[in-house]
């Protein structure tokens, strides 16, 4: 029997507290991301400003219309680069499986619910909306929540691939940089798997299963990637709060060792 010390006791309940409380940020906001990506909304109209009316490669003109989920979706990249630094490629891997089997899980629980027959009284109260007009509370209750399959497919494959790929080029970085340069590795592992997953879960889900062009992935794709490189660029500072707060609740030394730990067992 291995008999471990009060302190090392300690360190090994944090680290474990630790992983949990990122795995437990991680999953919510992936699975809310998914929840509430059914609507699309302007960004310009958000700032008030008219429509920008990109040029495409097909010739018509975009705006910049973004689905909702990428409100909370940046929660995601941020917590997939904290759990690569302390946790390695594996806890990655091991996080995001976890996330699409319980993301799987929801999409097939509702569309069990959906499928169940409403209740009359329920049809008559939600009959009309405020303004008095016709109103199917039913109808509007299985168009937010059904996704088609070729969403739900792009949606996971595309997340799959993102997140592997994320932690291989966070590591490879890491490799080059070291235990410096955080914003380096993090902001760029993320532009890169971000690219990816623009691409892959609109050609999948839209190419593959729909009757879009090629041309209007790819605009598109461009359109959700300016916003992600943004974003990836702009909340940069949030890592090293992130950095300060864990070096903080674990300790100096012990989150160095965790995080040299991580960077061993990815081949680093």
């Amino acid at each position: 029997m291995v008999h471990t010390s009060p302190s090392q006791h300690a360190h090994e309940k944090k680290r474990t507290q630790l992983f949990l409380v990122l795995s437990g940020i991680f999953i919510s906001n992936a699975l809310l991301a998914e929840l509430i990506g059914v609507k699309i909304f302007s960004g310009e109209a958000l700032l008030g400003l008219p429509g920008a009316q990109i040029p495409t490669l097909g010739g018509a003109k975009l705006d910049f219309n973004l689905t909702a989920g990428v409100v909370i979706w940046p929660v995601v990249f941020i917590t997939t680069d904290i759990i690569n630094e302390y946790f390695g490629k594996e806890g990655v891997k091991k996080v995001s499986i976890l996330t699409v089997l319980l993301i799987l899980y929801a999409f097939l629980v509702i569309s069990a619910v959906t499928g169940l027959p409403p209740a009359q009284f329920w049809l008559d109260v939600n009959s009309t909306d405020p303004q008095g007009n016709p109103f199917d509370i039913n109808y509007a209750y299985n168009s937010v929540y059904r996704q088609g399959l070729g969403i739900i497919v792009g949606s996971m494959a595309a997340f799959l691939l993102s997140q592997f790929l994320d932690a291989t080029v966070f590591h490879w970085l890491r490799h080059i940089t070291g235990s410096k340069k955080i914003w380096l590795r993090a902001t760029g592992s993320t532009l890169v798997s971000q690219l990816i997953d623009s691409l892959v879960v609109l050609f999948i889900a839209f190419y593959a299963f729909g009757n879009w062009s090629m041309e209007q992935v790819l605009s598109v794709a461009a359109i959700n990637y300016i916003y992600k490189f943004c974003v990836a660029v702009l909340l940069t500072p949030l890592l090293y709060v992130a950095h300060y707060l864990i070096d903080g609740y674990l300790g100096k030394r012990q989150a160095e060792e965790l995080m040299e730990e991580a960077a061993v067992e990815s081949g680093d």
